[in-house]
Formats: structure tokens, sequence, C-alpha cells
């Protein structure tokens, strides 16, 4: 079975807000519904979980009452980390008796709204074939490392290097296993999911991503997202 989790715990803090982020205004409505319309869009899907913090919950759900009429809708109450959001719903399908090996989870940031029908299909196919992926884009600045913040460490090849979207991807119970199995202090330096994967030195596939499934994060991305949302009613 494949299941989608919509990771919807952040508190806007960069936003300026006191509302969080995923539940500002673009387009008339908030930014969590146009990225839940388009996982409702997707047949694969046996359940679509929401993940929000526990104070906006009934927040969540009176919002999914007015504008979303889809019975495969469960809201779940995020956990303290990213990671530990992803394993709450892992741990509710465990617990549902539908957790084995060929379970799929497609993870995606709620406030990233123009994730596209393709790149979801893309995720699902890659996680079934190689049990982990992760949507990218090449880079096309030049990035810098510095160590110290003060001087260049490095400059590493830009050929070489992706920016990191979502969806993430993965088998469910190999990425729940591999969690259990990570040392405190590895879990510490974890970005995200895959980032597991990567620890454990097992393959992460890539999927091919756009530039316009942004993620909204500070006030002008919602000038760029509103923008976005005008060139796709032309």
């Amino acid at each position: 079975m494949i299941y989608a989790c919509i990771l919807a715990g952040g508190i806007g803090s960069r936003m300026g807000n006191e509302k969080p982020k995923q539940f500002i205004n673009i387009g008339g409505k908030p930014i969590i519904l146009h990225t839940i319309e388009k996982f409702c869009l997707c047949s694969e899907f046996e359940e679509i979980f929401i993940l929000c913090p526990k104070d906006w919950i009934e927040y969540t759900k009176g919002l999914l009452k007015k504008y979303v009429s889809d019975s495969r809708i469960t809201v779940l109450e995020g956990g303290e980390t990213r990671n530990e959001t992803i394993m709450n719903a892992v741990r509710h399908i465990e617990e549902s008796q539908a957790l084995n090996e060929e379970t799929v989870i497609v993870t995606h940031d709620a406030v990233r709204p123009f994730v596209t029908y393709r790149i979801i299909k893309d995720n699902i196919e890659a996680a079934e074939k190689s049990g982990a992926c992760d949507t990218v884009v090449p880079a096309t600045d030049t990035i810098v490392e510095s160590r110290d913040g003060y001087s260049i460490t490095a400059i590493p090849s830009r050929a070489d290097l992706y920016q990191g979207q979502t969806p993430q991807s993965f088998k469910a119970l190999k990425l729940k296993n591999m969690y259990e199995q990570l040392t405190e202090e590895e879990k510490a330096i974890l970005t995200d999911a895959a980032k597991i994967f990567v620890i454990k030195g097992e393959p992460v596939s890539l999927v091919r991503g756009e530039n316009s499934n942004i993620k909204i994060t500070y006030p002008y991305d919602l000038t760029v997202a509103e923008s976005l949302l005008k060139q796709q009613d032309i």
C-alpha cells in the first residue's frame, strides 16, 4: 500500500507571522489546502496523513471539513522533529496492521503547494523500485563551503550538486528499522529522512523536481507563490 504524509509541523518563525506558515492564504485559501489538493488527485494513495502541531489539529480538521471532501485524509499529531513526525505516521500504519516490506510513504512539505502530479508519480515508482528517493533540481548557483563562517574552505563542482526538494519517498518498514538503529548522535545531525539512508550506506535515487516546486518560507516567497498561481490560471 502507498501512503502520503504531508508534513505541516512548522511554526513559521521565519515568516514573522503568529499563524504557522502552512495556514497563511495564497490565492484566497491556506497554503496547506493547495498542497493537499495535489495529493487528493492521486488515486494510488490508500490514506493521506496530515501531520501538524497538537494545538492546530482542530483548526486543520475545520479547514478540511470546509474545503476538502476526501475520506482518505487523516489528521495526526506531529512529533518533536521532522523525522519523529514521519515516524508517527509510520507507527499509525503499523497499528492498522498495514505495515510490511512493500509499504511506501511519500513525505512532502505542506508549504510546497506547487508539487506536480508527475513528481508524485515518479516518487512512488522510484520508492517502489529502489526503496528510497529524493526530489532534486540541479544547483544553479555556485555553492561555497565555510567551516568557520569567515572564509571559504572549498568550492565544490556545481556539476555534482543538486538542491533538495520534496517529496522524499521510502519503503516505510525499512525506514523505520534504520531510524530505530540510529544513535542519538546520528539523530542529532539529521536534516531529513533521506539522510537516514545515506548514514546507513543505503542508496537514495534521484527524482527530477521542478524549479516551480518552491518551499514557502519567507514573506518574499508569498509574492512568488501568488505569481505562480496567476500563471496557472492563464
